[in-house]
């Protein structure tokens, strides 16, 4: 298997990465108190440590009261989180890698009695989690204004502590997404409406991260169809209305877009073999990463059972397919998620073909390795 594609450096302005190999966003609530701590540390610099091209950190909570939904995940904001992300990068760079945090806020999925503030109600577009089922309150202009000074803050603290640029989380029916779909945008001023000015939400959100880290610090945004409220669920149907959401948010600054599938090898729409992020190239002449069971037979969702996958094995047709793709031009940067969990060595076992040598994806294996 000649594996060199993934291997050839990528540069975006003063961004330069060995290779075309990202490591996927993965929570994993490892942080109590909500601050980084060693463990942290040593689970990115030993990726980095082996050959990731650049790091993209779990979802790190920006400083709005509302902004988590979930226990022991670590925020990007207060002294000691900070400097806790601080060591992250430091030891990151040190084993020779690049990385940048994934700055995040879950909208509606929030639910009573979260940490910090369990009296903070779920913040959302329009107070729904999903169609006709409500949950916590509609944001007000004050409130809309008050998350997006949170993620530019977020973003200059990023680049203040000597991260490699940004990634906004607008994906998986999350708060930004929750303002693009209009499941749960039913909104009448401004940010609601047909699909493009669903996107003024996200649009002024990433203007106002770039304001704050000025032309140079690239601006990375994940972005779905899918969402975790309706695995099914589309924002654009066909290219057209693709470019028609996708056009505002390059104007307003993204650098790249990270594409997010459950599974990459998927044609996004009938009559052309290109994924998400195929199109999102297309249509936009940005630089995108792919994403979706990397080096796996599977997706992490078994969407009948709506439960998550517990094991996974290694599929080297889906690495070949992967490769071609790559190869032709389709996207830039591969993002591997949990076959890079299961085994921080996967880049050089890759590139080396000591391809009998992965192990298989494993939740409960998990368990034991971290």
């Amino acid at each position: 298997m000649n594996t060199s594609s993934l291997f050839q450096p990528f540069s975006l302005g003063n961004l330069q990465l060995k290779n075309r190999i990202v490591m996927a966003p993965m929570t994993r609530s490892f942080s109590p108190g909500n601050v980084p701590n060693e463990g942290n540390v040593a689970y990115y610099a030993r990726r980095a440590a082996n050959d990731v091209g650049l790091i993209v950190t779990e979802g790190t909570c920006v400083g709005h009261p509302a902004a988590s939904g979930y226990p022991n995940v670590p925020y990007f904001y207060g002294e000691e989180s900070l400097a806790g992300w601080e060591k992250v990068a430091a030891a990151v760079h040190a084993a020779g890698g690049k990385i940048m945090p994934q700055l995040w806020h879950v909208g509606a999925v929030r639910k009573e009695g979260q940490e910090p503030d369990p009296a903070v109600p779920a913040y959302s577009p329009s107070g729904v989690i999903k169609p006709d089922r409500p949950r916590g309150k509609a944001m007000t202009q004050r409130d809309i204004d008050d998350v997006i000074e949170a993620f530019a803050q977020g973003a200059a603290d990023a680049q203040r502590i000597e991260f490699d640029g940004v990634e906004l989380h607008g994906a998986h029916g999350y708060l930004i997404d929750q303002f693009f779909w209009e499941g749960t945008n039913l909104r009448t001023d401004r940010y609601g409406g047909d699909a493009v000015s669903r996107t003024t939400f996200g649009a002024e959100l990433v203007a106002a991260v770039r304001a704050r880290v000025g032309p140079d610090f690239p601006i990375v945004l994940r972005y779905s169809q899918w969402k975790l409220q309706d695995y099914e669920v589309k924002l654009a149907a066909d290219p057209a209305a693709l470019e028609r959401f996708l056009i505002p948010l390059v104007e307003a600054g993204v650098d790249v877009f990270h594409c997010s599938t459950r599974r990459f090898w998927e044609p996004e729409f009938e009559g052309s073999t290109l994924n998400l992020a195929g199109w999102t190239k297309r249509l936009t002449g940005k630089p995108t990463i792919t994403v979706g069971s990397v080096g796996l037979n599977t997706g992490f969702v078994d969407e009948a059972r709506r439960g998550m996958v517990e094991t996974a094995g290694f599929a080297p047709d889906t690495l070949i397919n992967l490769l071609e793709r790559l190869e032709n031009g389709e996207f830039d940067l591969v993002a591997v998620g949990r076959a890079l969990l299961q085994d921080p060595e996967w880049v050089l076992k890759v590139r080396d073909s000591r391809l009998d040598e992965l192990a298989d994806y494993s939740r409960e294996a998990l368990k034991e390795l971290y």
